[in-house]
């Protein structure tokens, strides 16, 4: 079943209902074209039209000159005889053919180039500023497209909360296209279809070669400018963000390039197929194929016909001239810059991703958000956890490395035998507590200290010491054991510690670490 079938048989059913509705169609008196208004074209303009169309990549506009010359003589000489739409239409009718038979019987091309020919291409990766994380600037033609690239956080991701679907894009491609790049002025502000449309079907063909976010775990946006257009500025702008994303050291998989094949095609089934199309092309040609891919391969298609169907053998030599096309232009493409930066631009944000146990969650982000907003605010840092125990920490180099040290710190699981060296904090009479992590203090019982009996804990440690140590212990609690004697077994001597000549205490071994046990009296019966 083709597309045609399917929208013949919703037109059949649109007639059905409008014949249960039983509306008379108003039929509207289109102004006639008289014999003589013919005749004027003919003998004025018609001659004209050649002239003004195949000449060069200008044409287009010279044609729309030629058009009003023709709407200001026909008012001239039959005032109010006929409607503007109907002197529009027997000029655009004329144009049709003369581009149809011109290029389908002669071959030719309203700017002269050859059927399978790319205007010239022109390239720059960079060079716009040092504020902006990487550019690309390419021009096709009179086609020419500034993109931009911004890199951002995790958290920068744009949230799509729809009805069917709730994510958070990681990749955006927006597109505008401001009234000057066609030589007009107009308003600029919001956006329209054209502009939505145009910028997905070059965010479509780009997606591929983003790199995954386990590799690469920025949020990306680019912004592509149209300068000015003649012909594809959509695909002008994935060849921009090509060269914006490899400016900006984004590892893309490959580079994309695109472009837009066209098609000249009469009533008895000859046709051209035409590279690169341009101005009168665009607009009185039968086909728009936008073809995008790298050197392997399509990452992106549209295809716009303003005939019936277009024969499978039509588009196989179309996508295989746009491969062709392709590869020049992405040849083109590397003469700026053939691979990736190898570092991102120092204005963009650093991004560092490290992995935490999810049990450890809670104690980063900690009650109510306390711990992570206020490694936050003290790093000028963002933090996103996800709940496997990815922690993704960005902003600039100095602050995100303190964060990554506060975040593994606290989510630090100690294991039997780990080392370390710090600072006695606070001392008990059955031992000392020594800091060995940002939040985290550990006990040396006194039985720790030195591999001999004494008598105090001060005869070995004082506050503010700084001292080795190994990790002896981690109850059911989490609490750290530590022991000196195992880090250090000679650390107790040189401190000028004496072994006891005290007999030890019997009983139950001193006080508990987390104070004493509660006694009640036993119920009597």
């Amino acid at each position: 079943t083709t597309a045609s079938e399917v929208i013949e048989k919703i037109q059949a059913w649109q007639k059905e209902i409008i014949q249960d509705v039983g509306k008379t169609k108003k039929i509207i008196a289109k102004p006639i074209l008289t014999e003589e208004i013919v005749a004027l074209f003919q003998n004025e303009i018609a001659s004209k039209l050649e002239t003004v169309v195949f000449t060069s990549d200008k044409g287009a506009k010279s044609a729309y000159d030629l058009r009003d010359e023709w709407l200001a003589l026909a008012e001239e000489k039959f005032p109010g005889q006929t409607g503007k739409n109907q002197l529009i239409g027997i000029f655009e009718e004329a144009v049709n053919d003369l581009l149809h038979k011109k290029g389908i019987e002669e071959g030719k091309r309203p700017d002269g180039r050859a059927f399978d020919e790319v205007r010239n291409i022109s390239t720059q990766a960079g060079g716009l500023s040092k504020i902006v994380h990487g550019s690309g600037i390419f021009y096709r033609g009179q086609t020419h497209v500034l993109t931009v690239l911004t890199l951002g956080g995790p958290k920068d991701s744009l949230m799509i909360d729809g009805m069917e679907t709730a994510e958070d894009k990681f990749f955006m491609h927006h597109y505008n296209f401001p009234p000057f790049s066609v030589g007009e002025t107009g308003r600029m502000g919001g956006v329209n279809r054209r502009s939505v449309g145009h910028g997905a079907l070059a965010e479509k063909s780009l997606r591929g070669i983003i790199p995954d976010r386990d590799v690469f775990p920025y949020t990306i946006r680019l912004v592509s400018e149209v300068m000015s257009s003649n012909g594809s500025s959509s695909m002008g702008s994935v060849c921009g963000s090509t060269l914006a994303l490899m400016d900006g050291g984004v590892p893309i998989k490959a580079p994309v390039a695109g472009i837009a094949m066209g098609l000249l095609m009469d009533d008895k089934g000859a046709y051209k197929i035409l590279t690169d199309i341009q101005g009168p092309e665009d607009h009185y040609g039968d086909m728009d194929f936008k073809v995008a891919g790298t050197a392997e391969g399509v990452t992106g298609i549209q295809l716009d016909i303003k005939v019936g169907g277009i024969p499978t053998k039509i588009l196989i030599e179309a996508m295989t001239d746009a491969k062709k096309a392709r590869l020049h232009i992405l040849e083109k493409i590397k003469e700026a810059i053939a691979t990736p930066r190898p570092e991102i631009a120092p204005s963009a944000p650093k991004i560092t991703k490290i992995s935490i146990s999810p049990e450890k969650i809670g104690s980063v982000i900690g009650p109510g958000g306390k711990n992570i907003q206020k490694i936050c605010a003290d790093t000028n840092t963002q933090i996103e956890i996800e709940d496997d125990g990815t922690v993704y920490i960005t902003g600039k180099i100095d602050g995100v490395n303190e964060a990554r040290e506060i975040v593994e710190d606290i989510a630090r699981e100690y294991k039997v035998g780990d080392r370390f060296e710090g600072e006695v904090t606070r001392m008990l009479d059955f031992g000392a507590f020594v800091k060995i992590g940002r939040d985290t203090e550990g006990l040396i019982h006194i039985s720790e200290l030195a591999p001999f009996r004494v008598d105090r804990v001060t005869d070995v440690v004082q506050i503010g010491d700084q001292v080795p140590v190994i990790v002896k212990e981690v109850d059911e609690k989490g609490r750290v054991n530590l022991s000196l004697k195992m880090a250090d077994p000679d650390y107790a001597t040189r401190k000028g510690a004496k072994p006891s000549t005290n007999p030890p205490l019997s009983g139950n071994g001193g006080p508990r670490r987390d104070g004493p046990r509660p006694h009640y009296d036993r119920p009597r019966y």
